[in-house]
């Protein structure tokens, strides 16, 4: 019961965020999503419904490294997905922390694409 409450007050945060937040081909929607595993990046482009670039601790690079969802792996996924993005001709994105609070892994992760170049 106390799980159920905390995932639709989860899933409320989201939404409230998203209707706020809108991703387009100049400027896409940078979201990222941390599992009990894994961490996922996206640079989402909203208007044409794709994705533009993306990063996570599966893909083949980053598994050799071992990344684990915490602030060390938010920030070397952070700088995977900002060279990603700068490859893609992305230089500004919009931040989706997908209901999460800004600091920990999310700073973490936010950081080290700015670090990489990327305008947020």
């Amino acid at each position: 019961m106390k799980l159920q409450k905390k995932r639709e007050l989860t899933q409320k945060r989201r939404w409230r965020i998203r209707k706020k937040i809108q991703g387009t081909a100049e400027r896409p929607r940078l979201v990222v999503r941390f599992s009990h595993q894994h961490i996922y990046a996206q640079c989402i482009d909203d208007e044409a419904g794709h994705t533009v670039a993306s990063a996570s601790s599966l893909d083949k690079d980053q598994r050799e490294s071992s990344l684990k969802p915490n602030v060390d792996g938010a920030t070397q996924l952070g700088k995977v997905l900002g060279e990603k993005a700068k490859a893609a001709g992305i230089e500004t994105v919009v931040f989706d922390r997908a209901g999460r609070r800004y600091h920990g892994c999310v700073k973490a992760f936010a950081d080290a694409a700015r670090e990489v170049g990327l305008k947020f």
